[in-house]
């Protein structure tokens, strides 16, 4: 199914003028969106709570900070620019009772929508722009005269205004010049979380460590084992995100090629994809998303174990060397 496309032709640059824009929260997005925005010409306000280095980032950067309540007073544009974990909470404590009809809330993932941690009044719009990147290329690319991609999606249109909300707000950070896609918070949430889990940030850590342990355990040096099998991974990335797959292919060795495609489908063969229709379907009907929550309620003891053990992995002594090796390298360059 193909995507609508919106650029900065198809925005009214002027449908935010006037109006306040206030991004709750001033991490990796938040700082991008609030700085973006204001540079855009916006007036922005910024919810940060106290003592913390976000919050001295901010009145580093010229913002002002105030309270989640004080930002949904006055604001006409709400950004939610919190971790998924933590937005329906400071909704329901400090933002739900000061909404106004007319309001619109903006989100930067479909996570709190779509998995009813936030249910906004039907007065309301309700919008999203999310930026296919971290905040840091978010704002580097706009410092630059650029933008990064976006996803645009409209989930309560109150006011017969909400994708006019969402085209200004994307462009306003850069997405004009990007492209902004439009599609729904469900499809961007549940595509979002099943690459982080299958590709991103599960299966493809999960391929590179085996293939570290499988080398190491049949004796070759682990500096040896952790070059072939996780450093070089950003090498061969890189050649897919400028051209794809097939470009990739044809920049490589005929051996590496005729090798990987030879190799490839026997590691991820039906029983793998079975798997991984499972990880999707849990991610569908809720169950990840609970299990997320209840852990973060819970005090994150799950989480906290799994990324101690995997801070032990015999990867990380050779890691470190392999790294001192191409940084050393790089620098006589």
């Amino acid at each position: 199914m193909a995507l609508k496309v919106y650029y900065a032709s198809d925005a009214n640059a002027l449908h935010l003028k006037d109006r306040i824009v206030a991004v709750v929260g001033y991490g990796s997005q938040g700082h991008a969106h609030a700085l973006n925005l204001r540079d855009s010409g916006h007036e922005v306000l910024l919810a940060q709570r106290p003592r913390g280095p976000n919050y001295a980032r901010a009145v580093a950067d010229g913002f002002v900070p105030m309270t989640a309540s004080e930002a949904a007073q006055r604001a006409d544009l709400l950004v939610f620019a919190l971790p998924d974990e933590q937005m329906g909470d400071v909704y329901e404590h400090e933002i739900k009772a000061h909404l106004r009809t007319g309001q619109a809330l903006g989100f930067i993932h479909g996570f709190a929508i779509r998995f009813g941690l936030i249910e906004p009044p039907a007065d309301v719009d309700v919008v999203m722009i999310a930026p296919k990147g971290p905040g840091p290329l978010v704002r580097d690319a706009f410092v630059r005269g650029g933008g990064l991609s976006c996803v645009l999606a409209v989930h309560q249109d109150a006011t017969g205004r909400a994708r006019d909300t969402a085209l200004a707000w994307g462009c306003g950070i850069g997405g004009g010049r990007g492209g902004m896609m439009e599609t729904t918070f469900a499809v961007e949430c549940e595509a979002d979380l099943f690459g982080e889990q299958t590709v991103l940030c599960g299966g493809v850590i999960e391929l590179m460590k085996a293939a570290f342990e499988i080398l190491v355990e049949a004796g070759y040096p682990e500096e040896m084992a952790y070059f072939e099998c996780m450093h070089e991974l950003k090498q061969i990335t890189d050649m897919q995100y400028v051209g794809g797959l097939a470009a990739m292919r044809s920049k490589i060795s005929g051996t590496a090629c005729f090798g990987g495609l030879k190799v490839g489908s026997r590691l991820v063969d039906d029983r793998v994809r079975e798997e991984m229709r499972h990880v999707l379907a849990e991610i569908r009907n809720g169950d990840f998303a609970r299990a997320w929550i209840a852990e973060h309620r819970a005090g994150r003891p799950q989480l906290t174990a799994m990324k101690e053990a995997e801070a032990r992995h015999v990867s990380e002594a050779a890691g470190r060397v392999v790294r001192a090796l191409a940084k050393k390298a790089i620098t006589k360059t």
